[in-house]
């Protein structure tokens, strides 16, 4: 067994792996690892297949990136039991880039992505992309099990179509209608079977791979039986039964510009899709990951990924979430996975022929079923119109228009209702003074008071701003209360610059009381420093000096 030893503070691009060795590794854990990494492969060799092919590629193109991706994200990534690979969430990108660019397009733009998390990894970007709203991902991530549903509808009823079956669904409904006399009822009862299998395997024996035993159970009965339905064969040919030697994409001018705007839809995407992964995965676990260093891996995962034919590779929920509950020790398990794979490749990629397509389509649809995340967006929805607002929008943009789009106009949405919370939160209130004063030397109305109450920002600099110049109107002094205010930005500052300037036009005296130091300094350095404005502990200070009780000590 490995000797263990103490980590304090990691490295922020630390792989996780070196972690894990440098803590311990013994045979136990390589046999928890082998056992999971063999559970989640069963699962991963149907998806990928099924993934890529609805994607508009090959079959065996999501073997190799579920074998080269999925081993790269393990070895280098920042979560202890992130598996790497085809997504769900990519077909409708990869498909449309295939339609647009072709497959050498797709490589292109998988090799530039993969430079582009990389890049975004070294900047420090993991930390922002976590902060996207909760009913952002909610939304895309309903939107796209639609779109996935909807792309499986011409497999799972074995509709035989005139021309090329259209990406968006406006026009792909429309298309698939018209082809309805040509269903078939095997592809039919060959697809309800599956889905049949699928979810008696999980209500009744849980822990079996009821994906697996769905293809398996299924294509035995087709190939039995003789029944006319289209399967992996008959359409792909068959499977390559070893990995191609590494290759560049072709690379051109032309081709750089045509590919780099589906490299940033890529690298948008599998950036917020992996962090999510890798967020699911602590949340079971109780770890926590290393967000720049996932971004990292995902970016050398793609590069490998096309280097050897593959497609878009990234962290994957429902694969992640098996790997922990298989009883995963670590990211061996993952590397594990992708040997599994491989070894299928290498040793049954014949059979690989037999399968339908209406069962991948049978599968495909259930992945939608489980992803959309049905309760959370009702949920969203019933919760209050804001983040109705922003879950519906993404969620119709995603389906009717495009991923990067719905994320974009989301995530802007999300921002402008939070600034308006914030402004919300934010008040002010006017206080008398609470110290005796002399009637014959000073007035109450010398003094004026006003404390500010949450972060004045420029959400609420514009809806405060004419209040506090109304209270301004005094002849002697006007003191601002910043105890309850955490933070201030340049727009509150320079509010407080032009209220400064009002007061001293008027002969009066602006004062500032218990302001911490950080919203001090970045109000002085607005120019609100004496003799424009005077600092004081707390409004009795201020109260003794201008009232004419007592003499205060000067913060100014």
């Amino acid at each position: 067994m490995m000797p263990k030893t103490t980590l304090s503070a990691p490295p922020e691009f630390l792989p996780k792996l070196i972690s894990v060795l440098r803590e311990g590794y013994g045979l136990r854990d390589l046999r928890a690892d082998a056992l999971a990494g063999l559970t989640v492969a069963i699962v991963a060799l149907p998806l990928s297949m099924a993934i890529a092919i609805a994607s508009g590629v090959g079959p065996e193109r999501g073997l190799y990136t579920a074998i080269v991706g999925g081993f790269l994200v393990s070895a280098l990534g920042g979560s202890r039991f992130q598996i790497g690979g085809p997504a769900g969430a990519f077909i409708v990108l990869v498909s449309a880039c295939v339609a647009a660019t072709g497959l050498e397009g797709l490589l292109l733009a998988t090799f530039l992505s993969g430079f582009l998390l990389m890049g975004a990894g070294a900047l420090r970007l993991g930390s922002y992309i976590r902060f996207i709203p909760y009913p952002v991902t909610v939304g895309f991530t309903a939107g796209i099990a639609v779109i996935i549903f909807a792309s499986q509808l011409r497999d799972l009823w074995g509709l035989q179509l005139s021309g090329p079956e259209p990406g968006e669904l406006l026009e792909k409904l429309p298309v698939l209608w018209a082809a309805r006399d040509s269903v078939s009822l095997a592809a039919c009862a060959v697809s309800a079977a599956t889905i049949a299998i699928i979810l008696a395997v999980k209500r009744w024996l849980p822990n079996w791979p009821g994906m697996l035993l769905a293809v398996v159970a299924t294509s035995a009965l087709v190939a039995a039986l003789g029944a006319g339905v289209e399967t992996i064969g008959t359409r792909f040919g068959a499977l390559p039964s070893t990995l191609p030697a590494p290759a560049l994409p072709v690379i051109s001018a032309d081709a750089l510009w045509q590919a780099l705007p589906w490299a940033a839809s890529f690298t948008l995407l599998g950036a917020i899709e992996s962090l999510l992964s890798a967020v699911v995965a602590d949340g079971m676990t109780g770890r926590h990951h290393r967000s720049n260093a996932e971004l990292v891996a995902q970016g050398v995962a793609n590069i490998g990924s096309a280097l050897f034919g593959g497609f878009c590779v990234t962290g994957t929920i429902a694969r992640t979430a098996t790997n922990v509950r298989a009883g995963s020790h670590g990211p061996v398990s993952g590397m594990l996975h992708a040997l599994f794979v491989l070894g299928f490749m290498l040793l049954a990629a014949p059979l690989a022929a037999f399968i339908p397509l209406a069962t991948l389509a049978g599968v495909l649809v259930v992945v939608a079923w489980n992803m959309a995340e049905k309760e959370e967006l009702w949920a969203l929805i019933r919760a209050n119109r804001s983040d109705a607002m922003v879950v519906i929008v993404t969620f119709l943009l995603v389906i009717f228009r495009d991923l990067t789009t719905g994320i974009v106009v989301g995530v802007a949405l999300g921002g402008a209702v939070f600034i308006r919370r914030m402004a919300e939160a934010a008040g002010i209130e006017r206080h008398e003074p609470t110290l005796r004063y002399d009637p014959a030397e000073a007035s109450a109305t010398d003094l004026a008071i006003c404390h500010l109450r949450g972060p004045y920002f420029f959400g609420a600099a514009a809806r405060l701003g004419s209040v506090l110049d109304r209270i301004a109107d005094t002849p002697k002094g006007f003191a601002v209360d910043f105890t309850d205010v955490p933070f201030i930005d340049s727009s509150g500052a320079r509010a407080f610059e032009l209220l400064a300037r009002k007061t001293a036009r008027k002969g009066g005296r602006l004062f500032f009381t218990a302001v911490n130091p950080e919203v001090r300094k970045l109000l002085e350095s607005h120019g609100l420093r004496a003799p424009h404005v005077s600092y004081r502990p707390d409004i009795a200070a201020v109260e003794a000096e201008i009232l004419g009780s007592a003499p205060a000590e000067s913060h100014g």
